[in-house]
């Protein structure tokens, strides 16, 4: 498929509505801050029954951090300007610099499925020679990481109050000082909170919901790219259509799930125009035949895939450890005989 043959079939699903931004809007950040003011209240009758709200608080912040993915990408309001300062404001909720996450995850669009140019917005992924190539130290370091209870436990943790607030001086200006508007006014936020509420009442209320939102944030965007036949190629052989269709899954969730996660599981469409906002997706998705071979995961599926490790170049698939030891048993018995036949 040519990039000209997909501008024009996405082009109709790539205009924003108003009136369906605004629904977006009442489902997501308005639920979520009164759910917020909910909680406090409720720390006055049970601190269990704060706990309990911060379930649905989690879910409705998740689907806040879609509307501020949108914005990033220019797609979800008409103009640049009311894309870039509602997006700043979603920021401040789901504690991400705005212009830094939207240049690291255009980043991801454009590499995501490279084999050359992994290392930027997506999930640290190995290929088995590297793997191979690791020291025991270097070994154990990437099986800790790539460990369910480290990536789903202490990841969205990281991801969410750690990496975001980090930067460096050999950044551009303009992405630095992204982070560290951000962080600055995060802070006085977060010291206004506490000053008004108390620090213990402002960790029962607000974090829970985070980790909860956070936490399913980082599952959906694992198992988008990380599925067994997912796409990986070379940079001279890799193409942005083929990444998008076949390196980017469509998650089949229940509709309430797929309610709270903003059809994102629609990743497809998404990663092959993502001007198209997220209450477009499923339409783009029906009504064009191009979608009709995309992988396909149940939510079953998207469970299994954090068994999945390392990148099988060779057959094109990610594999788990246990078959990498065969791939590297394979290619040991192989070798030495392929080299006597020549001899």
């Amino acid at each position: 498929m040519s990039e000209a043959d997909w501008a024009k079939q996405m082009a109709p699903y790539e205009q924003p509505n108003l009136r369906r931004s605004a629904l977006d809007i009442a489902t997501s950040v308005v639920p979520y801050l009164a759910l917020v003011v909910a909680m406090y209240l409720a720390l006055d009758v049970s601190v269990w029954l704060t706990l309990a709200l911060a379930i649905p608080a989690g879910g409705f912040l998740l689907r806040v951090f879609i509307v501020f993915h949108d914005c990033g990408h220019g797609s979800f309001f008409a103009t640049k300007r009311a894309n870039r300062w509602f997006g700043r404001f979603c920021a401040l909720l789901v504690w991400q610099p705005f212009t830094n996450w939207r240049h690291d995850h255009a980043v991801h669009h454009g590499t995501a499925g490279d084999l050359d140019r992994r290392g930027v917005g997506d999930v640290p992924t190995l290929t088995v020679d590297e793997y191979r190539a690791k020291t025991w130290r270097g070994r154990l370091g990437y099986r800790l990481f790539r460990n369910p209870l480290v990536m789903f436990g202490i990841g969205p943790i990281y991801s969410l109050m750690v990496m975001p607030r980090l930067t460096s001086f050999d950044k551009r200006p303009r992405l630095r000082n992204s982070v560290l508007l951000t962080n600055l006014a995060l802070g006085t936020m977060i010291a206004a909170l506490c000053l008004l509420f108390g620090w213990q009442e402002f960790l029962v209320v607000w974090m829970p919901a985070a980790v909860i939102a956070a936490t399913a944030g980082v599952w959906l965007f694992f198992v988008q790219h990380q599925f067994e036949d997912v796409y990986w190629e070379s940079s001279e052989r890799w193409s942005y259509a083929a990444a998008a269709l076949r390196g980017s899954s469509y998650l089949k969730l229940p509709k309430l799930l797929q309610f709270f996660s903003g059809n994102i599981g629609l990743h497809h469409v998404h990663h092959l125009s993502a001007k198209v906002p997220n209450y477009n997706l499923q339409r783009a998705h029906d009504e064009n035949e191009v979608f009709a071979d995309v992988p396909v995961l149940t939510l079953r599926d998207g469970l299994r895939c954090p068994r999945l490790k390392l990148i099988d170049p060779a057959s094109g698939r990610l594999v788990t450890f246990a078959e990498a030891r065969r791939i590297a048993k394979a290619s040991a018995t192989v070798t030495p005989a392929a080299a006597g036949a020549s001899a």
